[in-house]
């Protein structure tokens, strides 16, 4: 419905503003030639002759004048739609962010009030209490992860993240998300073929380091090995991962870094649909990029490319 008005006004505006730049250089051109040649003939056959000049002119441009309010009116309702279909982009864009994060909100929220209320419906047991405070302090810890990973999302100001980057070598950095990650790290196998140093964040590429990590921990098949491995080709560092887990169709790979989106056999697990996203964030944040590479049953393989740090 908004679109619709929207689409109607500016088809409308276009419409008035064009008829009335042609109205004014269909009467600038008749003012033009009836000016210049505004003589006085001696005979009457030049008088007449000039007289239907300025007759045909007129007929010419009214007819013209008359077959643009038939035209206009389409061309302007085109071209309003063509102005609405980025802004209209945005706005579903928007929807689906804001309808994805009110029901990401929603499940935390919920667990902290049930424990609340059940808590003050009698009288518990100190073990009872800590219980729901851990539970609910579980949930709030959900949720303050969630707001900072929606306020990550949404930074555009990249002149301001940058100004906080310093030189760093990405080789220690997954050493650290893999160390991070003591239950799984005797299933992780990292392979270092070169120290590479990039200008960027160690905070922020440790983060997107760590969601892919956690997405192969969660999604591998039990006692299949994850293989990360750093490598620098030319004037780039790469960073790879890959696990040997149920993998994704085509369809959910085209789908992946989406927010809030998670494929169906992954709604049983934690998390809120950000991990990749962030790191497509994160890694155009520092000039790189992401890429996801995916078969059912075979296992992904995620590539974080940067641009790399003379040595």
């Amino acid at each position: 419905m908004i679109f619709r008005r929207a689409l109607i006004r500016l088809t409308l505006t276009y419409t008035l503003v064009q008829l009335l730049l042609f109205g004014g250089f269909a009467l600038g051109i008749y003012a033009y030639v009836t000016g210049t040649f505004d003589f006085d003939p001696a005979d009457n056959a030049t008088i007449n002759a000039a007289e239907q000049g300025f007759a045909n002119l007129r007929v010419g441009l009214i007819t013209g004048y008359g077959i643009l309010v038939a035209l206009l009116p389409l061309s302007s309702y085109l071209m309003a739609r063509t102005a609405l279909v980025p802004i209209r982009r945005s706005y579903e864009l928007q929807q689906r962010f804001v309808e994805g994060a009110s029901h990401e909100f929603r499940g935390p929220l919920s667990v902290v009030q049930g424990e609340l209320e059940l808590g003050l419906l009698r009288a518990r047991t100190p073990t009872q209490y800590r219980a729901a405070m851990t539970t609910s302090l579980d949930a709030v810890g959900g949720l303050v992860r969630l707001t900072n990973d929606l306020l990550l999302l949404t930074r555009d100001d990249p002149g301001e993240l940058e100004a906080t980057f310093e030189r760093v070598l990405l080789n220690e950095i997954v050493s650290s998300a893999v160390e991070a990650r003591a239950s799984a790290h005797r299933g992780i196998t990292v392979t270092v073929f070169e120290r590479s140093w990039v200008t960027g964040s160690a905070e922020l590429l440790g983060r997107a380091i760590a969601n892919v990590l956690d997405n192969a921990v969660k999604f591998r098949t039990l006692d299949q090995p994850i293989l990360v491995s750093v490598r620098r080709t030319g004037k780039l560092a790469q960073v790879l991962v890959e696990d040997h887990g149920v993998g994704m169709t085509p369809a959910e790979v085209d789908h992946a870094f989406d927010r809030f989106w998670r494929a169906q056999d992954a709604r049983s697990t934690p998390g809120y649909g950000l991990g990749l996203p962030l790191v497509k964030q994160i890694s155009q944040a520092h000039h790189g990029s992401v890429t996801l590479k995916s078969a059912p049953e075979e296992g992904t393989t995620v590539t974080l490319t940067f641009p790399a740090s003379a040595l």
